[in-house]
């Protein structure tokens, strides 16, 4: 039976600024450093795709050029 979520709880904990978990320092900095690590490997994922993809359009836009239809760029 699935969980019934209390958005007005949610919204609370989302938007309290003195709630922090009960940890060390250390813990506090591990946690960040591996959020940041992660965040850093999805951005570079990201870029990626992003080159993948305008290799593919710049292919097609050669492709659509050579068959004589004239794209605008923006």
């Amino acid at each position: 039976m699935p969980t019934k979520i209390d958005k007005d709880k949610l919204e609370d904990a989302l938007t309290k600024k003195d709630v922090r978990p009960n940890i060390s320092k250390e813990e506090e900095i591990g946690y960040h450093k591996g959020a940041l690590n992660t965040l850093v490997n999805e951005r570079n994922e990201l870029v990626k795709m992003i080159q993948f993809v305008e290799t593919f359009m710049q292919g097609h836009l050669k492709r659509l050029e050579e068959l004589g239809v004239k794209i605008a760029k923006k």
